[in-house]
């Protein structure tokens, strides 16, 4: 190779790597838009617009929120799958676009995997609940109800393919029970309070504030291991050990988007979620903080894909 061409091939190199470079070194030095995939006033809606209040005044650069709910989240999520790669346009999910979507609608208009993950905000555990009317105050004396009445106990969700219908679906695999899903739109269906639906899986956030006023019979909860805040509750994988069930939330970015600017999200956000007002904040909603790498963050979430991929294979789960 002579020196001409070694020189032409030096420039193009750096031309190429400059701006990429550049990007990343001056990121951000314009507004950031999260797009939220649910309505305002919701937990994964409180939780982006805290961070990003911190993230606007650390960067000096606006951040806001943008709402774009619908089509079981993924109206938002693709709206960030066709953004620039450029860290602009962030996606704040909770488990449905990023690793349960795909397994339910075969013909998603953007592929999940693809997005650039940045980090895990916070986690909080499934709980199971019971209406007060329930003929049962424990996970066993439920699955004894439900193996003595096949088909007679029914559960709520808020739709086919949320985290609660999939963990329900779980619990029924693992115990061997029969019980009628009734899926509702929003969180906490009055039919469960009044008695017209038995039980149903909600994460505690949602739920703590009736469980301790009685209205709500707590049986059991998802994480891994007994809660601090609830030691009288078994963890269901205390007679089911591989069920485990949480809702969390993440922040992803467009793929494509340089690893330089992702890592620079993901290190600031980490920093503001372990502030002590940022984490009070979230440990008053039932959650726990996590603020983890990109690197962590694609193998949670590559565990968690495979985890419900299973459940909605085996189940036969199909979109309504």
């Amino acid at each position: 190779m002579n020196v001409t061409v070694m020189r032409q091939l030096v420039i193009a190199l750096l031309f190429v790597w400059a701006p990429a470079s550049a990007g990343a070194q001056d990121y951000p030095n314009r507004t950031i838009e999260i797009i939220v995939p649910v309505p305002p006033g919701v937990t994964l809606d409180m939780l982006p617009r805290t961070i990003a209040d911190k993230l606007a005044a650390r960067w000096s650069q606006p951040v806001i929120i943008m709402n774009r709910p619908g089509a079981s989240q993924n109206i938002g999520a693709e709206a960030v799958a066709n953004a620039a790669p450029d860290g602009y346009t962030l996606l704040a999910a909770p488990p449905a676009p990023l690793v349960i979507n795909q397994a339910l609608y075969p013909a998603l208009r953007f592929d999940p995997n693809a997005f650039t993950p940045v980090t895990v905000m916070a986690t909080t555990p499934n709980v199971l609940v019971a209406s007060p009317q329930a003929p049962f105050s424990t996970l066993q004396g439920m699955i004894a109800f439900a193996k003595a009445n096949p088909g007679k106990l029914s559960y709520a969700s808020p739709g086919v393919g949320s985290t609660p219908h999939l963990a329900m679906e779980l619990l029924k695999s693992e115990a061997g029970i029969d019980i009628v899903h009734i899926p509702y739109k929003g969180l906490l269906p009055t039919d469960l309070l009044a008695g017209h639906v038995d039980v149903m899986f909600n994460n505690l956030g949602n739920t703590l504030p009736l469980i301790e006023s009685g209205a709500l019979k707590l049986l059991a909860v998802g994480s891994e291991k007994r809660l601090a805040a609830l030691p009288d509750a078994p963890a269901i994988s205390e007679m089911f050990p591989r069920f485990v069930t949480t809702t969390w939330f993440a922040i992803v970015a467009p793929p494509k988007t340089p690893p330089e600017i992702a890592a620079k999200l993901s290190q600031a956000i980490a920093e503001i979620i372990r502030t002590p007002e940022v984490e009070r904040k979230i440990r008053d909603l039932s959650m726990t903080p996590v603020g983890s790498t990109p690197a962590e963050t694609a193998a949670f979430i590559r565990e968690e894909r495979e985890r419900w991929h299973k459940v909605i294979v085996s189940a036969g789960i199909k979109p309504d």
